[in-house]
């Protein structure tokens, strides 16, 4: 058994969607499950749906929708004839899906809403992908993994059910009608058959599950790079490939915000020793990025920026030391929140957290802080991370920068810097 991971870069066009063909024909005949993401940008574009909705906005959300519906059905147009009217019914069902809900009110938590409209982007992706191969003559079964990925509900960062979804996983797989299954990455479903995603680029994490479960000979994840690099190569032009890697150093890479794998998803393979390699969809000759549990001697700089961040300043109201009651309440209510800051730094009586600017999130933590705390908040701030850095890059990639906080290593180093407006 094999898992492919194909990301929405690799299905954000027509062109690109044609690229899979080859990769997975290669296959045709094996055991080969495909994982596949939103197609481009489309998880933002219903990310807006969503927050449209919430607002009240109704026009608006149904005419953004819209736009995403017409942009699937263009595409489903322009590569499929005699699977399109099967595709377009497959469609209108998950269009109805949302279009239902945008009629009506909300009247629970943002974070439930944002789950039942975004996950639609891996429904309508992956029916368009399987309907399409099977215009090219490769036969496939699609699966809806909400039938048999079950989680809690915590939207938006949902837990999985370890020992619901493993016998609901191999059972489909194995009775599948096809050799070659296409399914969705990032979304499950609660015991309510209630949407669920598991956290952002979260289908890394999903390939991870599946893999672990159907003890799979490795994973294959597929994107627009030539493999792990040292930084994005569209901020950095001069980023270097890292050919072999360790897992412990990409849960590092992953837990300071690369967006190469999501954090989530070395466990399930490291559990089972199931190697990750990172392709090249647009070049599979490429060797690519190879993960396994064997020791790295040395590797570049490793340059990460988060953006969009928000810095919370805490100082106890009374003076007292921070390692007392205060900081124990204040892990409680990151556990309570599901919050996980990027950087903490503490003194006698002050505390820094860095955050993702979730401001729903950010909001709720800083009312219930305010019981222990002075609070202030900084936005407009991104978070720089060089791990296995040397003197001469930290220099460089912190000039002329404002840097309101540094944290030190001797393997890591971070700044917080305020973005000029």
């Amino acid at each position: 058994m094999k898992l492919f991971k194909f990301g929405g870069a690799s299905v954000n066009s027509v062109e690109r969607i044609k690229n899979l063909v080859p990769i997975i024909r290669f296959y045709e005949g094996e055991k080969l499950t495909v994982i596949i993401s939103a197609m481009g940008k489309t998880t933002n574009a219903l990310e807006k749906v969503a927050e449209a909705f919430f607002a009240g906005k109704k026009e608006e959300a149904l005419g953004l929708f819209e736009q995403v519906k017409q942009q699937h059905l263009t595409t489903a147009k322009y590569i499929l004839v005699k699977e399109y009217n099967a595709c377009y019914e497959a469609l209108l069902n998950f269009f109805t899906e949302v279009e239902w809900l945008l009629h009506d009110k909300p009247v629970r938590n943002y974070d439930y809403y944002y789950d039942q409209i975004v996950c639609c982007g891996e429904l309508l992706s992956t029916s368009i992908i399987s309907f399409y191969l099977r215009e090219e003559g490769i036969d496939n079964e699609w699966i809806d993994v909400r039938d048999i990925l079950r989680t809690d509900n915590n939207f938006r960062d949902a837990g999985i059910n370890w020992e619901f979804s493993s016998v609901k996983i191999k059972e489909r797989i194995q009775a599948a009608a096809t050799p070659i299954v296409v399914t969705q990455g990032f979304i499950g479903a609660t015991d309510d058959n209630e949407s669920t995603t598991l956290g952002r680029e979260g289908s890394d994490y999903t390939a991870a599950v599946f893999a672990n479960i159907l003890d799979a000979d490795h994973v294959t994840i597929w994107k627009d790079v030539a493999g792990v690099m040292n930084a994005d190569p569209k901020a950095f032009p001069d980023a270097q490939l890292i050919p072999e890697l360790n897992f412990t150093e990409v849960i590092e890479m992953a837990y300071y915000g690369a967006q190469v794998i999501h954090p989530k998803t070395i466990k399930p393979l490291q559990n089972k020793q199931i190697p990750l390699l990172v392709k090249c969809f647009l070049d599979p000759a490429l060797p690519g990025t190879i993960i396994h549990e064997q020791k790295i001697k040395k590797l570049p700089p490793v340059i990460v920026i988060k953006q969009d961040q928000v810095l919370m300043h805490l100082t106890t109201s009374n003076f007292s030391f921070v390692g007392d009651e205060p900081m124990s309440e204040l892990y409680n209510l990151f556990a309570r929140l599901k919050m996980k800051p990027n950087l903490i730094q503490t003194g006698a009586i002050s505390v820094q957290l860095c955050f993702d600017n979730r401001a729903e999130k950010i909001d709720q933590l800083a009312a219930s802080a305010s019981i222990f705390f002075d609070v202030q908040i900084e936005k407009n701030l991104s978070l720089l991370t060089i791990r296995h850095y040397n003197v001469e890059i930290a220099a460089k990639l912190t000039a002329n920068k404002t840097i309101i906080l540094q944290q030190q290593t001797p393997e890591t180093v971070q700044y917080i810097y305020r973005n000029e407006s």
